[in-house]
This record gives C-alpha cells, sequence and structure tokens, in this order.
C-alpha cells in the first residue's frame, strides 16, 4: 500500500465518524489543534508589516506611487552621461493585500481540514498532529522494563521506524508471575521502511539470528518471503543483554493496511491488546487509532445491551484468536484469553475508555464496571457501516449468499439492507464466522513460515513450548 492510499483510508476512516467522536478519536487538547479543530476559529485581520527594511524604506525613499515621475526619472548612476534616460521598466508598486471580509468568515474547520482529496499528502497532516495525539496507546511499564526494551531495541544498527513490544513479558499475565525459572521471552515487532535493506544490515550485524538456509538466500529472498501471508519474518530465541527475545520484522506498509482494513487481523489483532511502544511514527499512531475504534464498535455488535468491562475486553482479545489453528490444536493455552485481560484489566481500560465515551449510545461512566449501549436497529447499523473494511465484505457477502430476500434488498435499497442486518439476531454469529474465515488463513501460513524462518531446531523448541502450554490450561 502507497504513503497516499494509506493516508486517503484512514481520513475516509476518521471523515464518517461524528465530531464528537472525532474528538475524542484524537485524543485531549486535539479540538484546540489548527488543524483539526471542531469549533469555528477566530480570523484576525493579518497586521501591517513593520519590518526594519520596510520602516526604513518608507522613511528614507519616496513612496513609488506619490510620485509619477519617480519612476521614470533618468539614471545617472554608473553612467558616463547624465543625459542619457533609463531604459529599464519602472518598478511596479506593489499591490495592497485584500483585507479580510469580516461580515462572512470562513472558519477554518477539522471538516475542510481532512475532506478527502487525491491532493492531499500524506505530510500535510502526519507532522501537524500534536504530541497528546494517541496519549492512549502510551502505557506504562516499570522503569526497569522499560529501560531494558530500549536498551534491547537501540542494539539494532539497521534503522526502525516503529517497534514496540507485547506479551507476558512486558504486561503481566495469569501463569506468568515472573517467577524465576520461568521468565517468559520478550517479544517484539519492528516496522522498516524497506525490508530487504533492513535484513541486508541486520545479517551483517546479527548473522546469527538467522538460520543457515537464509543467511545463504540473502536479504532480498528473506523480504520476498516475509511478505508472504501476513507479511512478517520472526527471528525466535534470540539471547540479547541479558534476556531472550524474539522480534517479527513487517514493513510500515504492512502495517498500516493491516491497522486500516484487518486485511489478515494478524498485526491489527495483536495490537487491540496492550502494547509497549518503544519507537514511535506518527503514520502509525493514526491508523492505530482507527484500529482501535473498529476493534470497539465489532465488540459493541456482538454484545448485549449491558455487559461489563471486561467482557468487551476479553471479546476484543478473542478476536484475532477466532481461526487460529494453535486453539484447535494442542499448541496454544486454552484459557489465553483470560489469562490476558484478568491482569491487564488497568491497561485495557486506558486503551478504549476514552474511545468508547465518544461514540454515540454508549453509557460507561468513569469508575463504573457495567457498560450500556443502545441496540436499537439504526444504531447498530451505524457501528456496522464503520467495522473495517475486510470485515465488512465479509459480512456482507454472508449475507448476500444467506436468502435471495437480502440480495434483492441490496439491490432495490441499500440503506434498507443494512438496517435489516444490523437488526439480524444472527449479526454476532455471522461476525465470528467472518473473523474467523480473516485469521485462518494468515495465522496458518506464519505458522508453517515459522520451521523457515526460525530453523528446524527453534521451531522444535517452541513447538514443545506451546505444548507446555496447552497443557497447562488444559489441566
Amino acid at each position: 500500500m502507497s504513503l497516499r492510499t494509506s493516508h486517503n483510508q484512514a481520513l475516509r476512516s476518521l471523515k464518517i465518524i461524528s465530531r464528537k467522536e472525532f474528538a475524542v478519536l484524537l485524543g485531549p487538547g486535539l479540538s484546540q489543534h489548527r488543524s483539526f479543530a471542531t469549533q469555528p476559529e477566530e480570523q484576525q485581520p493579518t497586521p501591517p508589516s513593520t519590518s526594519p527594511s520596510a520602516t526604513s524604506s518608507s522613511q528614507n525613499s519616496p513612496s513609488s506611487t506619490s510620485s509619477p515621475s519617480a519612476s521614470t526619472a533618468p539614471s545617472t548612476e554608473g553612467s558616463g552621461s547624465s543625459s542619457r534616460p533609463s531604459l529599464s521598466r519602472p518598478t511596479p508598486a506593489p499591490r495592497p493585500s485584500p483585507a479580510p471580509d469580516s461580515s462572512s468568515p470562513k472558519p477554518f474547520t477539522y471538516r475542510s481540514r481532512l475532506k478527502f482529496s487525491p491532493d492531499h499528502s500524506f505530510e500535510t497532516v502526519i507532522p501537524r498532529l500534536p504530541q497528546q495525539f494517541g496519549s492512549n496507546q502510551r502505557l506504562q511499564v516499570p522503569d526497569e522494563t522499560r529501560a531494558l526494551l530500549e536498551e534491547i531495541v537501540g542494539t539494532f544498527r539497521a534503522p526502525i521506524r516503529y517497534a514496540f513490544a507485547y506479551g507476558s513479558g512486558v504486561f503481566k499475565q495469569k501463569g506468568y508471575e515472573q517467577n524465576t525459572g520461568d521468565r517468559p521471552m520478550l517479544d517484539f515487532i519492528f516496522a522498516v521502511t524497506h525490508a530487504d535493506h533492513w535484513h541486508s544490515i541486520n545479517m551483517e550485524q546479527f548473522p546469527s539470528h538467522y538460520p543457515l538456509t537464509a543467511r545463504v538466500a540473502g536479504s532480498s529472498l528473506i523480504s520476498r518471503f516475509q511478505n508472504t501471508g501476513p507479511g512478517l519474518w520472526f527471528n525466535a530465541y534470540i539471547p540479547m543483554n541479558g534476556a531472550m527475545i524474539k522480534y517479527g520484522v513487517t514493513t510500515v506498509d504492512t502495517l498500516t493496511s493491516d491497522l486500516l482494513t484487518w486485511k489478515t487481523l494478524y498485526l491489527s489483532g495483536r495490537m487491540h491488546k496492550p502494547i509497549r511502544i518503544i519507537k514511535d511514527d506518527p503514520r502509525i499512531r493514526l491508523t492505530q487509532q482507527v484500529n482501535l475504534a473498529h476493534a470497539l464498535r465489532t465488540a459493541l455488535l456482538v454484545l448485549p445491551a449491558e455487559f461489563t468491562e471486561r467482557q468487551l475486553f476479553e471479546t476484543i482479545t478473542a478476536f484475532s484468536y477466532a481461526g487460529d489453528p494453535r486453539m484447535k490444536l494442542p499448541a496454544e493455552n486454552r484459557s489465553k484469553v483470560r489469562n490476558i485481560v484478568s491482569l491487564q484489566e488497568e491497561w485495557f481500560h486506558e486503551l478504549y475508555w476514552r474511545l468508547a465515551s465518544g461514540i454515540p449510545g454508549v453509557h460507561w461512566s468513569r469508575g463504573k464496571r457495567i457498560v450500556e449501549q443502545d441496540v436499537d436497529g439504526k444504531m447498530r447499523m451505524a457501528h456496522l457501516r464503520k467495522l473495517p473494511l475486510n470485515l465488512l465484505t465479509h459480512v456482507e457477502q454472508r449475507y448476500l449468499a444467506k436468502s435471495p430476500e437480502f440480495a434483492a434488498m441490496k439491490e432495490g435499497d441499500e440503506a434498507a439492507f443494512w438496517l435489516k442486518v444490523a437488526s439480524d439476531d444472527e449479526l454476532p454469529t455471522i461476525i465470528d464466522s467472518s473473523l474467523q474465515d480473516i485469521v485462518r488463513g494468515p495465522a496458518t501460513v506464519q505458522s508453517l513460515k515459522g520451521i523457515v524462518t526460525a530453523g528446524v531446531f527453534k521451531s522444535t523448541r517452541y513447538s514443545l513450548t506451546k505444548v507446555g502450554k496447552w497443557w497447562k490450561g488444559r489441566s
């Protein structure tokens, strides 16, 4: 996905939400920001120029418009004859700046700033994002953990645009109480600009991170192999700075595409859960906010009118595991979703509470663990139409194949079609089946890729660890 395409998709995702939702989505203080103001800004008249050169010129020389002969006077400077007229054209008088029309000001609002247009380049928006944008994504971890994560990422000489750490090695998780001898592996994701170039530098610095077959194949073939499935290359069981780490490499384009559209739900699903951002990038920060809003709306469509915040967090966490073959095989802890949420509710709350409070029809007071939502057809249709593109397409196809009545309604009245879908009692089941379809293929491909990317020995070791987690969860 190109930079412009990613930007335009983000803007379209943001344009279809309400004014209140937009202000909440972009973070505190954004309503005062010039590029995204939700209130009209007062247009002050431009004061006249008072630069020293202009002042000096106006005091020491006559105005160019005060005397017509001044501009046509003979020039004697640098000439042997005082009677020869100048052949140069007279300097035109500067045009006065038009006065602002105070009677009908045109306020600069976020709608005009973010209107979808091919002329808007990505750079015109992202550098203007204020520092507090996406503050809900900046989750705190203990200083010792933060220092270790930053030290590990700083060890890599290859350029990393965006980096985050996730999993039980960073955030508390039931079953991993950080006991001696049971310290979990630290998991990282690195988003880079050019995978071929990055792997070439990284293999030169850390050749032991790659299996022999990958070193022989070279960085070009590694980057091509990385693009298959969800677009990740993992190096696992790497001892670094006194810790055992696993890091995945992807491109910024691949990551932003999945965050916006849920193409594979592999990377975006991991970022539904608490992560610790180590290196930030404004482009990914923007698309991650859209991704979190997508997860919240999807959960609202499958939950009842009243539910607890833990139910909300477990529902969102389960999205990326739906259809994952490891959850059916003896390769993953059956209680993984519950184990993640049970000790991480504080971080989940930080991620989603402010976003949820800005969605119409959602009632979630601060400090309350009960969430209520309006479940009338029009409200649910508003959530449904704002789902990520890939999920919405799967839901639509399932309903069109479900009954000729839906197909005929879609052709005749599209709004009535979506209203009927949103009011259908089977919609939560359809969404769950669609999520399984999205996740199953990429998750299977990535599991098989692990044999190549990690090598036979490390793959066997990793599989045995997963089987141990499955057995532990079963008991």
